[in-house]
C-alpha cells in the first residue's frame, strides 16, 4: 500500500522551497474550494508552477521517483498486458513487468485505487513513478498508436460504420473525441485532430498487404506516425465515413475520387481537401488541410527587406505580369495570395480561375475550372475579361492559349498573376516563348518572376551555433558567407524532435527593365540570362538561401537540400 513517507503540506512546502509565491497559493486554495481540484493541478494551471518541481515535490513526499518513459524500451508483451483504453482514460503508461511486478508511470496518484484494481486482476503488484502528463501521452502514441483505444474497442465489438446517408455541401462537420462510442467516426476525428495538433499540412493513409501506414506532412517533409496494427481491418470503414463527409461515391471503388469537407476543430474552421486513389490492396487516402488562419501577409512569407519593397512596388503597378516559378508545394499559391490580399481594396475588382481554390478570399471573385465541362483556364480567362477587371490571377500557365490571353491582357491594361513550373526565375522565359509565346510579346509585358522555395525554420528552443569547422558550402558560394555564422537545431520537445518548427520562403526576384527585355528579345538561352541578371546584382535562390541561414532562419543542411 503506498503511503507518504514525509508529512507536509504541498502549498506551503512550494512556497517555502520559493517555486510559488504566497498570493499564488492563497489564489490556488480559493479556486480550490469552488472546483474541487487537487491543489497541485490548480497550481499547474494558475499558479505557473511547472510540473516538474510539482512531480518532484510529489516524489519526495511519497518517496517515489521522477522518471522518463521516452527512455524505455517496453516489449510488445507488457503493453499488451494493459489495455488501450485503460492507459488512455487514467493518463498512465506501462515501462516494465518484471517478478510479478507492473512499473507505471503516472503523472497524479487521483486513480491510484483504479491501477491497484489493475494489479489485482493481473496478480501482480503495481510500482508507480511519477513522469510528466505530455511524456506520457507521447509515450502512449508511440507505443499503442494513434487512435489505439478506439480501434480496441472496435475489435471487441466488431462494430462497422456503413454509409447513413450524405452531408449537405455547406455543412460545417463538428470535430471531437469526446463520445467514447468506440466508433469510426471517432476514430477518423481522431486522425484529424491529431493531424490539426502536429502541425499537418496533409495526412496519407496508405495501405500495403497485411498493413495500412499513416503518415503525415510537417513543415513539407513526411513523416510516419504509430497507429495499432489492427486498424488495417477498419480501412474501408475509414475510407466510407470520409467519402461520406466528403459527399463521394461510397460504392465506387474503382476510379479516383476528390471532394472537399468543412470541419470545425475547437475554435478554428479547417478546409479538408480529399483525393482518394485505388491501389492494389485498396484506396489509398490523402487530406491536404487549409486553414484560413494560416494565410499570410507579403511581410510574413520570408521576404528579405530588399525583396519585399521591390514585390509591393510591382503589385501596385497597374498593368503588366508577375510570375511566381517553382515546384509544386514550394508556396506559390501563398505567395499570390498574399499578393491578392494586400492590393484587394473597394477600388479594384479581381478576378481568379484556380485549380482548385485553396482558400476563399473576401472581396475577390474565384472561379474553379471544370475542364470535363469545359471550364479550362483559357476559358475562364475569356469570360473574366468580360466582367471588367483591374486584377486577374491565373492559376497556372499550362498551355499555349492561356499563355498568350494571359500576355494579352497584361498588354491591354491588366495586372496579371499567375504561376509557371520552372527551376529558376529566368528559366520563365523560355517556358512562355517554348508555349508560343513571341518574345517581343514576352518582354512587353512581364514585369517580374519571383522563384520560390519552402525552407524549414529552426526551432527557436534548441537552435545552437554550429562550428566553423563543420560548415560545408557549395563551390562558387561568396566569400562573405564562408565564414558564417550557421545554425542547427539540437530537437527537442517542443519540435518534436526535427530541430524544424514551421516554414518560411526563399525567393529569386528577376526585374525586368529595359536591359532585360532587350535580352529577351535576342533570344539568348537561359543560362546566359541568369548570368547577365546575376551580374547585375539579382540575389539567387541559393544566396538568399545562404543569408537566411546566417540570420538563423534555417539551417544550412536545409538550404542545401531544398536548392541543391
Amino acid at each position: 500500500m503506498l503511503k507518504k513517507i514525509k508529512e507536509f503540506r504541498l502549498g506551503e512546502a512550494l512556497v517555502e522551497k520559493g517555486w510559488v509565491s504566497g498570493a499564488a497559493l492563497e489564489d490556488a486554495l480559493e479556486s480550490q474550494k469552488k472546483t474541487g481540484e487537487l491543489l497541485g493541478q490548480v497550481l499547474l494551471r494558475e499558479g505557473g508552477l511547472p510540473e516538474t518541481r510539482l512531480l518532484e515535490m510529489l516524489a519526495e513526499q511519497w518517496g517515489l521517483q521522477c522518471v522518463d518513459p521516452a527512455l524505455y524500451d517496453v516489449p510488445r508483451a507488457v503493453l499488451e498486458k494493459v489495455p488501450a483504453k485503460f492507459v488512455h482514460h487514467y493518463g498512465v503508461f506501462p515501462l516494465e513487468f518484471s517478478g510479478g511486478v507492473l512499473h507505471l508511470a503516472a503523472s497524479s496518484l487521483a486513480h491510484f485505487e483504479s491501477v491497484q484494481e489493475l494489479g489485482a486482476i493481473l496478480g501482480a503488484e503495481i510500482k508507480v513513478s511519477f513522469a510528466e502528463q505530455a511524456k506520457i501521452a507521447e509515450a502512449i502514441e508511440k507505443n499503442y498508436g494513434i487512435g489505439a483505444s478506439v480501434v480496441e474497442k472496435l475489435v471487441a465489438g466488431k462494430r462497422t460504420e456503413t454509409a447513413a446517408g450524405r452531408l449537405e455541401s455547406d455543412k460545417v462537420e463538428a470535430v471531437d473525441t469526446a463520445s467514447g462510442e468506440g466508433s469510426v467516426r471517432e476514430l477518423v476525428n481522431m486522425l484529424l485532430l491529431d493531424a490539426k495538433q502536429k502541425r499537418a499540412s496533409d495526412i496519407h493513409l496508405e495501405p500495403f498487404q497485411g498493413e495500412l501506414v499513416l503518415r503525415y506532412r510537417i513543415d513539407g517533409v513526411l513523416q510516419e506516425t504509430s497507429v495499432p496494427e489492427a486498424i488495417r481491418q477498419f480501412h474501408g470503414g475509414i475510407i466510407t465515413r470520409i467519402k461520406i463527409m466528403a459527399q463521394l461515391d461510397i460504392a465506387e471503388r474503382r476510379v479516383p475520387q476528390d471532394g472537399r469537407i468543412k470541419i470545425r476543430a475547437g475554435n478554428e474552421e479547417l478546409d479538408l481537401r480529399i483525393s482518394l486513389l485505388p491501389t492494389a490492396f485498396g484506396e489509398a487516402l490523402v487530406i491536404r488541410i487549409l486553414s484560413p488562419a494560416r494565410l499570410l501577409n507579403l511581410g510574413g512569407i520570408g521576404l528579405g527587406a530588399a525583396h519585399l519593397g521591390a514585390m509591393r512596388e510591382l503589385i501596385d503597378r497597374p498593368h503588366g505580369i508577375i510570375l511566381l516559378s517553382g515546384p509544386t508545394g514550394s508556396g506559390k499559391t501563398t505567395t499570390l495570395y498574399a499578393a491578392l490580399s494586400e492590393i484587394n481594396t473597394e477600388v479594384r475588382k479581381i478576378i481568379t480561375v484556380e485549380d482548385p481554390v485553396e482558400y476563399q478570399l473576401r472581396g475577390i471573385i474565384q472561379m474553379q475550372v471544370h475542364p470535363k465541362i469545359g471550364l479550362t483556364f483559357a476559358s475562364g480567362l475569356r469570360h473574366m475579361l468580360r466582367h471588367d477587371p483591374d486584377v486577374m490571377m491565373i492559376g497556372e500557365i499550362r498551355d499555349a492559349e492561356t499563355a498568350e490571353i494571359a500576355v494579352r491582357s497584361a498588354l491591354t491594361g491588366h495586372l496579371v498573376f499567375s504561376t509557371l513550373h520552372t527551376n529558376d526565375a529566368p528559366g520563365a522565359v523560355a517556358r512562355l516563348t517554348d508555349l508560343g509565346v513571341g518574345p517581343y510579346l514576352v518582354s512587353s509585358s512581364l514585369n517580374a518572376v519571383i522563384a520560390q522555395r519552402l525552407v524549414r525554420v529552426l526551432c527557436p528552443f534548441c537552435r545552437e551555433k554550429i562550428p566553423a569547422s563543420e560548415i560545408r558550402l557549395p563551390e562558387g558560394a561568396r566569400e562573405e558567407f564562408k565564414q558564417g555564422p550557421f545554425y542547427e537545431g539540437r530537437g527537442c520537445d517542443s519540435c518534436r524532435g526535427t530541430g524544424y518548427m514551421g516554414r518560411s520562403g526563399i525567393h529569386e526576384l528577376m526585374l525586368v527593365d529595359d536591359e532585360v527585355r532587350d535580352l529577351m528579345v535576342q533570344k539568348i538561352p537561359a543560362s546566359e540570362l541568369r548570368r547577365q541578371l546575376v551580374r547585375k546584382g539579382m540575389k539567387t535562390l541559393l544566396e538568399d538561401g545562404l543569408e537566411k541561414a546566417r540570420q538563423g532562419t534555417t539551417s544550412l543542411r536545409e538550404v542545401l537540400r531544398v536548392v541543391r
